[in-house]
């Protein structure tokens, strides 16, 4: 996805995106995956990784948040991917559980929170 309607997509987004890369790991029949998500919402994440997952599969999804130890763990599904001639390999994956989402959402915002309290510190302002 590029040029215009990825701009769209990113306007249209039910939940915002951070930009971190975590560890997850991508349980799908039977079989366990370990791959980096480099961007994270409440809503879902994207996950650089070529295993070849099938659109709409059913997942479970384990990670935790960078300083976390809390391990975090959703039951998902790919909702789109990205193939290699695009140059960044990877699937999207969406959440399925509402009330899990609310509970990433409130978590990601604290910990927004604390990574920009320690920016501001660090830079003494």
């Amino acid at each position: 996805m590029t040029g215009p309607r990825r701009a769209s997509a990113r306007l249209h987004r039910r939940y915002p995106r951070l930009t971190l890369r975590v560890d997850v790991v991508i349980e799908a029949r039977g079989a366990s995956v370990a791959a980096t998500a480099t961007t994270l919402g409440a809503g879902g994440l994207f996950v650089a990784t070529t295993a070849p997952l099938e659109l709409h599969a059913p997942l479970v999804v384990r990670f935790r948040l960078p300083g976390d130890d809390t391990e975090l763990r959703f039951h998902a599904h790919v909702a789109w991917s990205r193939a290699p001639a695009t140059g960044s390999v990877g699937i999207g994956i969406a959440f399925d559980d509402a009330g899990a989402r609310s509970d990433l959402a409130a978590r990601l915002e604290r910990w927004a929170e604390l990574r920009e309290e320690s920016r501001s510190g660090a830079s003494g302002v």
